[in-house]
């Protein structure tokens, strides 16, 4: 085990944090179901955890993108949890699905013939969901395909429609036209298909009100403190901390080079401190952000290398020791303005959050727990 006090960085994950994100959301559905998008380990946030944290509190549809993804979800979930697989199934892998009893989310007509023939095969109805292309074109059933099980009922035949869905593609955009538009296009192809619950809203649609609520909701990033909402404040609460230790602290005169290049130089005598967290780690190399320490603003210095950021503290009212920890997503700095400064989006910083930070839990019920307390 890796104690704390040795780690380079930090990553601290809030599940009570994630759970009251789930409520929220769960409270502007009204009727329909909210479920869970914990795909690419739950944004990186550890999905087996997040996913039982939800399920305590009352999540029952799970969503994850691969197969593997969900034979993994499967341990820690009950019997009555639904786990939906995204991306379909792999030729000749739809054994691995039912072992698992995971659902597969059909996007083609070869994959629902492949799965009825399992079907068949197995002498029971099996769960199946039916994705729509309803105008992203990424993935899903064309209108031609659905038109086709219109006109022949018996492709369905043995299978059990848990859900019709289909995917927003501007819904970060509430003035976007695309939103009404997919709307009416998902409205037109569910009715050709037979009557099932339907999904259509992810973590923004969920925001674009009741016609596109249907009975299953899919959130995803606002889950995990992502603003959902492209010009309001951010109404979800942030869930994770990263924190970097200080590894050295040293003093250099004016006209000095600094890091990678010589890219930046001192424009007058400064105190520098260099912490251990780099893009190895995930930061971007081009996030040219700040850290904090007890509130107070630290800016990079240079560019940012593989396993270390240096830092100006001259200026610091308050200025951090050799093996302190400074924080890089915090209050002062959430994982959105991350994202700007980086000029992407909060989506990819979570996910690129790499597996050498010290993984920290916290959960009210339980308190603070290691990952390295846990025996996978």
């Amino acid at each position: 085990m890796v104690p704390q006090e040795r780690a380079g960085a930090i990553l601290t994950i809030d599940l009570e944090a994630i759970v009251e994100n789930w409520r929220l959301l769960s409270a502007r559905l009204g009727e329909a179901a909210c479920g869970a998008v914990v795909k690419a380990d739950a944004y990186g946030l550890g999905a087996c955890r997040v996913a039982a944290a939800l399920e305590a509190a009352g999540c029952r549809s799970f969503f994850v993108a691969l197969l593997d993804e969900g034979v993994a979800l499967r341990k820690a979930l009950s019997a009555g949890s639904r786990i939906f697989v995204l991306n379909g199934t792999p030729q000749g892998m739809e054994g691995d699905f039912i072992a698992a009893r995971l659902i597969p989310v059909v996007n083609t007509l070869g994959e629902l013939a492949a799965w009825q023939e399992r079907a068949r095969a197995a002498g029971c109805f099996l769960p199946v969901a039916l994705q729509v292309d309803s105008g992203m074109s990424r993935l899903g059933l064309a209108p031609s395909d659905a038109e086709k099980i219109w006109n022949d009922p018996s492709l369905l035949d043995g299978l059990s429609i848990e859900l019709v869905m289909s995917h927003l593609a501007c819904a970060d955009e509430p003035g976007h036209p695309a939103n009404e538009a997919q709307r009416k296009n998902f409205e037109r192809l569910r009715a050709v298909l037979p009557a099932a619950p339907a999904s259509l809203a992810n973590s923004s649609g969920i925001f674009l009100g009741a016609p596109y609520h249907y009975e299953v909701a899919r959130p995803g990033a606002a889950l995990y403190g992502i603003n959902p909402t492209s010009s309001c404040e951010n109404p979800m609460r942030p869930v994770i901390r990263l924190s970097a230790r200080v590894i050295q602290i040293r003093d250099i005169p004016e006209d000095t080079a600094i890091g990678y290049g010589q890219a930046a130089m001192t424009q007058r005598a400064s105190r520098l401190a260099t912490i251990s967290l780099g893009y190895a780690d995930g930061w971007p190399r081009n996030a040219a952000a700040a850290a904090f320490y007890q509130g107070v603003r630290l800016p990079f210095a240079g560019r940012v290398s593989m396993d270390s950021i240096i830092l100006d503290i001259t200026d610091g009212a308050r200025q951090p020791r050799e093996g302190d920890m400074v924080d890089l997503i915090c209050e002062e700095q959430k994982v959105d303005d991350v994202a700007r400064a980086a000029g992407t989006i909060g989506y990819e910083i979570l996910t690129r959050l790499g597996r050498r930070f010290h993984r920290r839990y916290i959960d009210t019920n339980a308190g603070p727990v290691s990952v390295d307390d846990f025996k996978e």
